[in-house]
């Protein structure tokens, strides 16, 4: 029985197949290759340090609105681990989780080293080894193993994964905020709108959720989905396209209404003082005096038709122009990656190279901000993790 297996990459999806691996096939030798000094920073950092291991999927109407790539295929992988799979599986080794109202899972700690922690312990207990300052740039290299995960994370260039010579969809940035060259808006960072939907104009491409105004342009979870669904198209066009935000996540019809009755009711009130939606008084004062300058303190009763159809334009259909990707904290997300032809659709299993096997984020897999890639990962590893298994004890 061939019972050797490298991992190259010491992040979620590495630990996650290594240690499945091991408990599925105790005598199988699994060691984790990583070329840094430390292992699983990533998943450190994920979720400002609590780590969204995971997503209830409650609030996913279709897996193509939480993963833009790959939800094909997860959903044939699903079948064998899901979401409901992964929270019983850290639950079951000690690690309690609880899902916010956003849908989104954390550990009950609200700590990201829960989760490190019991990767390590388990690590540690089945044996598996972890070498790390260890950079492996070719598949000869480990040619003393009988299977090869190749784990490494979504790489920035396709150059970074020319050595393993397989067909690569281009990489490029998914999941981050965008910059806006408007000083007025800006000057309202720290401003959250609960409900807002962000759209690229003359596509399909929407997304909505909480939007926050930074010092450099917008962010919150509305942008960062909007940015995984457009990753490809901002990248074509240097990250500088159209932007249109509706502010209330409502239809002009209804913010017409909304408006009728607020000057029905308080003609003698300023327009400063009743905001519809529950706008933030900041934003609702700038929004006012974008659509009729020097009308902030007009009365409601005063305002005539031509001056409710721009406020109403500027509250569903605001533009502004992206000027720019920003960073957001240390989560990095790529679109791209190995393609998904090139390897087996139900074992993760490279068509061209026997033996050699891919999961997580080197995959052309994403998805949005939620803990989704978090969930692909955990679902990929398995999957490769069974499938050797599985084919170790066949042969």
């Amino acid at each position: 029985m061939k019972n050797r297996t490298a991992i190259i990459g010491g992040g979620a999806a590495g630990f996650f197949l290594a240690i499945n691996l091991k408990e599925m096939l105790p005598e199988m030798a699994v060691t984790i290759f990583e070329r840094g000094q430390r292992v699983l920073r990533k998943v450190e950092v994920s979720g400002g340090g609590r780590c969204n291991c995971t997503n209830s999927f409650e609030s996913a109407t279709n897996l193509q609105s939480v993963y833009p790539r790959g939800h094909r295929l997860l959903k044939r992988l699903f079948n064998s681990f899901d979401q409901r799979d992964a929270y019983e599986w850290f639950e079951n080794r000690g690690v309690p989780l609880i899902t916010q109202n956003d849908h989104c899972v954390f550990p009950r700690s609200q700590d990201a080293h829960t989760i490190i922690n019991l990767f390590l312990n388990e690590v540690k207990r089945l044996g598996i080894h972890i070498a790390t300052h260890t950079v492996i740039d070719s598949l000869e290299q480990l040619n003393d193993f009988d299977y090869i995960c190749v784990t490494t994370g979504g790489q920035p260039q396709a150059e970074n994964l020319s050595w393993l010579q397989h067909p690569i969809e281009k990489p490029v940035p998914s999941l981050f905020t965008f910059s806006i060259d408007d000083p007025a808006l800006r000057a309202l960072m720290g401003t959250v709108v609960e409900e807002a939907t962000a759209m690229i104009p003359g596509t399909k491409l929407r997304a909505s959720g909480p939007l926050l105004i930074t010092h450099w342009g917008m962010s919150g979870p509305c942008i960062l989905r909007l940015s995984s669904y457009a990753a490809r198209l901002l990248n074509e066009h240097n990250y500088h396209l159209p932007l249109t935000i509706n502010w209330t996540d409502s239809t002009e019809t209804a913010v017409h209404q909304a408006l009728d009755n607020i000057r029905q009711q308080y003609p003698q009130k300023k327009l400063s003082t009743i905001r519809p939606f529950n706008l933030p008084q900041r934003l609702w004062s700038y929004l006012v005096e974008k659509s009729m300058k020097g009308r902030v303190e007009a009365r409601w009763g005063s305002l005539n038709q031509k001056e409710q159809n721009r406020l109403v334009n500027v509250l569903t259909n605001d533009t502004y122009t992206i000027a720019g990707r920003a960073a957001f904290k240390d989560e990095f997300v790529t679109c791209g990656g190995i393609s998904l032809s090139a390897v087996n659709t139900s074992t993760l299993e490279s068509r061209q190279r026997p033996n050699l096997y891919f999961a997580g984020e080197v995959l052309d897999i994403d998805g949005v901000t939620g803990g989704f890639n978090f969930q692909a990962a955990w679902t990929t590893a398995y999957t490769v993790a069974k499938a050797i298994a599985e084919k170790s004890i066949s042969q």
